[in-house]
């Protein structure tokens, strides 16, 4: 039991640290100029890779459940890098609206931290942690109806940060 504890307590310290490199990773590449083959470099293998019409790539890196980011990086056509954009922020956030699928939230900001059933309450939770500013931790929750639609959203602060210690 202690193994697997200290095996979980290695891999969640991993993904803070590899969160932790992302902004000098993300200083390291250009758009315009870069190619797939830095963006693989800086960031490693994606968790998913949408081929689109055009022949250009979207490449997630998702930093959830432990950082607070998410990475979606476009190739274009040409093999270069077209776009880098941190899918958690206000703006992003503002855009999730009741009524929107599933596949819409996601596709605005990622793949969530966490995914909850309310079975009682006939709903689904998604949350993703955030940082708006460099001394806060937050939450932001979508909860969809059984329709798979959003029937909310909202904002709490973090229970990683508010929850005492063990």
């Amino acid at each position: 039991m202690l193994s697997l504890f200290i095996v979980i307590a290695g891999l969640l310290a991993a993904g803070v640290l590899l969160s932790a490199c992302d902004p000098a990773r993300v200083a390291r590449l250009e758009e315009g100029v870069s190619t797939e083959t830095q963006v693989r470099q800086e960031f490693g293998d994606p968790v998913t890779v949408t081929q689109l019409p055009d022949g250009s790539k979207v490449m997630d890196y998702p930093r959830q459940p432990e950082g607070w980011t998410n990475y979606r990086i476009t190739i274009g056509s040409d093999g270069k890098m077209s776009s880098l954009r941190q899918l958690l922020h206000a703006d992003n956030f503002a855009q999730v609206q009741p009524g929107q699928t599933q596949d819409q939230v996601r596709e605005r900001l990622g793949r969530p931290a966490a995914m909850q059933d309310w079975a009682l309450k006939n709903e689904h939770e998604w949350t993703w942690h955030f940082r708006p500013d460099a001394n806060h931790s937050k939450v932001f929750s979508v909860i969809f109806g059984t329709d798979g639609k959003v029937l909310r959203s909202a904002v709490a602060d973090d229970p990683r940060e508010t929850l005492p210690s063990r």
